[in-house]
């Protein structure tokens, strides 16, 4: 395996750096208007997305009519790593941006791409993903909420959790069941729901560390009337959905994640820095060497899983690598986060940065990372759903 980039892909890195470098906002502009979730997205937010799609550097494996350069998967790849250093994200709408978005590209009709994919691009509007129940959470395919077809629209009932910014988007994507005595798999739908509908009711569940904040919702359907148009793919086949765009995007989403871990590595070696009260410093300590040359070398692994990965997807490959990435990069970063709060010691009490802030990589934010790496183990697929998937479609182990 090659594990060098091709003029063609510097070049590539090089216009993306240099074009940064003259593009990025303000820092006092972020700092005085904070992002409060991941649907909520203040005017500089919304301009910063705009200015990415204007300049084809917001989805740069798209072409160029929809934000994008035609990168191939390669160039992709480097886009992310790069994006990765920034101190802000693309979006402040993650999930319209990177699964609803190619979602409703693949799988909707003209006019759904019409009126929503460029919207969504151009930060126009928000988006939540209506995915988990109280009782379907890693088995999505045993969601309850019911969709009845009457005339010209659906009635919807039911309710969703843990449904991330519900409370600031205009739009769910929303999985229902539309049959309810087919195989489980085969009777789910999606539908495209006004949040603004008759019959929503969206509870905020406040976050323990921090009250003013409520990222995740309790949503509920109580007789919504949803147009019949708004059902993206075929009546009955929304599960291709999630084994389409959205397990393609959450491939993608690990695999860039992969820069995002070494820059909290990089934090992580920084601690080494600071020095006890007899002025020694932790670098010198061999338990802390071997820990963060343990991390080092794990991520150095999770990326050359991510190269292969994006090699088998530009040679048009299937890849199960996203499984791979997902399970340890999101145990490595848990791992990571513990270690350097117990080398913080009483300071890690200070919970220090938001995630959705300029300085989410700093050492003062270990301790919040640490709390939010609980999700990255359980969502899209808890970890004992991810070895689940590994041994029987990597190792091709028997079920049971």
């Amino acid at each position: 395996m090659n594990l060098h980039y091709d003029e063609a892909t510097e070049r590539f890195r090089i216009e993306l750096r240099e074009w940064l470098e003259g593009n990025l906002p303000d820092e006092q502009e972020r700092l005085a208007e904070p992002t409060q979730s991941s649907a909520d997205l203040p005017d500089w937010a919304r301009q910063w997305q705009r200015r990415l799609f204007d300049a084809g550097w917001l989805v740069p494996g798209w072409p160029p009519e929809l934000g994008g350069k035609n990168a191939t998967p390669i160039q992709q790849l480097v886009y992310f790593e790069e994006m990765a250093r920034l101190p802000l994200m693309r979006s402040y709408n993650v999930q319209g941006l990177t699964i609803i978005a190619p979602a409703i590209h693949d799988f909707g009709n003209d006019q759904q791409r019409k009126s929503y994919v460029l919207p969504t691009l151009r930060a126009e509007i928000s988006w939540c993903l209506g995915m988990s129940e109280p009782g379907a959470g890693s088995d999505l395919a045993g969601l309850s909420t019911r969709a009845e077809l009457d005339d010209d629209h659906f009635i919807v009932n039911g309710q969703k959790v843990w449904t991330s910014g519900a409370e600031h988007s205009d739009f769910c994507f929303c999985f229902v069941r539309t049959d309810p005595e087919a195989p489980k798999h085969k009777g789910i739908s999606v539908l495209i729901i006004d949040m603004k509908t008759p019959g929503i009711d969206v509870r905020p569940m406040p976050e323990l560390t921090n009250k003013d904040r409520a990222d995740f919702s309790e949503v509920f359907f109580d007789d919504v009337e949803v147009p019949a148009e708004n059902l993206v793919g075929e009546l009955n086949h929304g599960w291709a959905i999630t084994t389409g765009s959205l397990a393609h995007e959450r491939g993608m989403l690990w695999t860039t994640q992969v820069s995002e871990l070494e820059n909290r590595i990089e934090a992580f070696r920084q601690l080494g820095e600071r020095q006890d009260e007899h002025g020694r410093r932790l670098a010198e300590d061999s338990v802390f060497r071997d820990e963060l040359a343990s991390l080092y070398l794990d991520a150095q692994a999770l990326k050359f899983m991510g190269y292969r990965g994006f090699a088998k997807i530009s040679h048009g490959q299937a890849s199960p690598e996203h499984s791979l990435l997902k399970l340890f990069g999101s145990e490595l970063t848990q791992r990571l986060t513990l270690m350097a709060m117990e080398h913080e010691g009483a300071s890690a009490l200070d919970i220090g940065m938001d995630p959705y802030s300029v300085g989410r990589y700093s050492r003062h934010s270990f301790t919040m990372q640490y709390f939010y790496s609980f999700a990255g183990t359980i969502a899209g697929g808890t970890s004992e759903i991810q070895r689940n998937i590994i041994a029987q479609r990597v190792l091709g182990l028997p079920r049971g």
